[in-house]
């Protein structure tokens, strides 16, 4: 389905990347008229740990990116004064790109002895697919200039993140926050855990202090899940905040990919 009204609180994304949400709600972005290609462009790595032969489930992979990205928004590091403040506000700017690479062994040990937050899964707790794979790993790291990555999360692959549920998940526990992905769009792992991001997202800057406060403490539970076709087009109606893609890869400009579905923003 395209996603055409406009008046839906929603963010532009292409593959890993999210622009500034149109509505009036508590992003911390400015909603000044400006070009956010003009801008320096900064992007958000995540790195999600593949070994051979164990693979962590797609869901518990989805999931474990978005709880990630809410892990470093909520960071005191990445307030007022600290060591990440700055470029967390740079990177909110201008276009939000989220980008996802792979890492296994030595990579994953590099890339866990640079500055970031690594965020594992329960491997059976909320919205895990099944007994079998491992519990999905999932590090953040500060944004970094769109041409200065560190060495060492440079040379990792963006390809190679596909990944399966070997059974269906389960439906969402009652009260948890679902993120609901755009059925029939055929997303890869790692595109779909950077909309995940976006989604999660756009859920944290529509959330007051004290719900945000409150999804910290609970651990930040979080739902992935594909909806059902027959209740795509009324979920991207609701008013919930909905991320729509650029069309750069992989599917049609202007397509809604995830709605951020909160218990908070459906209050009242």
């Amino acid at each position: 389905m395209i996603c055409r009204n406009p008046s839906l609180r929603q963010a532009d994304g292409a593959p890993g990347t999210l622009d500034r949400v149109t509505s009036a709600g508590t992003s911390p972005l400015p909603h000044e008229a400006v070009s956010r290609d003009e801008l320096p462009q900064f992007v958000l790595p995540l790195v999600v740990r593949i070994e051979r032969g164990s693979p962590p489930a797609r869901t518990d992979a989805l999931q474990t990116a978005a709880r990630a990205v809410l892990a470093l928004l909520a960071d005191e590091r990445s307030a007022g004064e600290g060591p990440w403040a700055e470029a967390v506000r740079d990177w909110q700017d201008a276009r939000i790109r989220k980008v996802v690479r792979r890492a296994r062994g030595a990579e994953w040990r590099r890339a866990e002895a640079l500055p970031g937050i690594t965020v594992t899964s329960a491997g059976g707790g909320e919205g895990a697919s099944g007994d079998g794979p491992d519990a999905a790993e999932v590090r953040v790291f500060p944004p970094v200039p769109l041409d200065g990555w560190p060495r060492d999360l440079a040379r990792l692959q963006v390809s190679g993140t596909d990944l399966d549920d070997p059974v269906p998940p389960a439906p969402p526990a009652p009260g948890v926050p679902v993120l609901w992905l755009a059925p029939g769009l055929g997303m890869t792992a790692g595109k779909a855990m950077a909309q995940a991001g976006h989604g999660a997202q756009l859920a944290w800057w529509e959330l007051s202090d004290g719900d945000r406060a409150a999804w910290r403490a609970a651990g930040f539970p979080v739902a992935v899940r594909t909806a059902a076709p027959e209740r795509w087009a009324g979920l991207v109606a609701s008013g919930l905040p909905v991320v729509r893609d650029a069309g750069y890869t992989e599917i049609a400009a202007g397509s809604c990919t995830v709605v951020a579905d909160h218990p908070a923003l459906r209050a009242g």
